[in-house]
């Protein structure tokens, strides 16, 4: 299927569509951790408001990090906690990234995506440390985090504040993620989107 001929913008999510990502990794480092079954770490994990409140920006990495000591009852340091947190952050395949480099060179490209300090940094300091740039944001023309915005994926004012803030017409852009909610949610707002179903849709897709 061709890439629409009135698009000029491309806005990526991360997490599932340029970035592998395994969150069962990370509920599986917490239970082994905390000591509790995993399943009951992931019924914690999708119940408790604190996460989001992270990936909003409305607490700080100390307050989070003290959020899941007490939620899982860990005693752990700073170091195990977000060695845990990060471990569902697989890596970058070689091939988007370069995917990225060659459609900056034909569209207006963005990421948007919910995440937050500590992964951030896990990413640029270590996953991105010996790539083509040493930093995610110049991989976009501009990247928007949540934790930043202080919104976060399915709402749709953080799309709209994507549009504004770069004068975008929605009818010009794409949004890719591998989350249905957030497909709806950028769709709300008239921009065209596409749901990455499988990790290689994008090759697919801009072939």
């Amino acid at each position: 299927m061709p890439v629409d001929s009135s698009i000029k913008n491309l806005i990526f999510d991360l997490g599932g569509v340029i970035l592998d990502l395994s969150v069962d990794d990370t509920l599986r480092s917490f239970s082994t951790l905390s000591g509790i079954e995993k399943s009951k770490v992931e019924q914690l994990y999708a119940s408790s408001p604190g996460f989001e409140s992270y990936e909003k920006g409305e607490i700080s990495d100390d307050a989070f990090r003290d959020f899941v000591r007490n939620l899982y009852k860990i005693d752990a340091s700073d170091e195990e906690l977000d060695s845990s947190w990060n471990a569902m952050l697989l890596g970058f395949p070689l091939k988007k990234l370069q995917l990225l480099e060659t459609l900056k060179t034909k569209y207006r490209v963005y990421l948007l995506s919910n995440t937050n300090n500590i992964h951030l940094h896990y990413i640029n300091r270590t996953l991105l440390s010996k790539s083509i740039h040493p930093s995610l944001d110049d991989f976009f023309h501009r990247a928007f985090y949540s934790y930043k915005m202080k919104m976060r994926k399915p709402d749709e004012g953080i799309f709209n504040q994507v549009l504004e803030q770069e004068n975008l017409l929605p009818e010009q852009t794409l949004f890719l993620d591998d989350n249905l909610s957030n497909v709806k949610g950028a769709s709300k707002v008239g921009i065209k989107t596409v749901h990455v179903v499988t990790p290689d849709l994008i090759f697919d897709y801009f072939s």
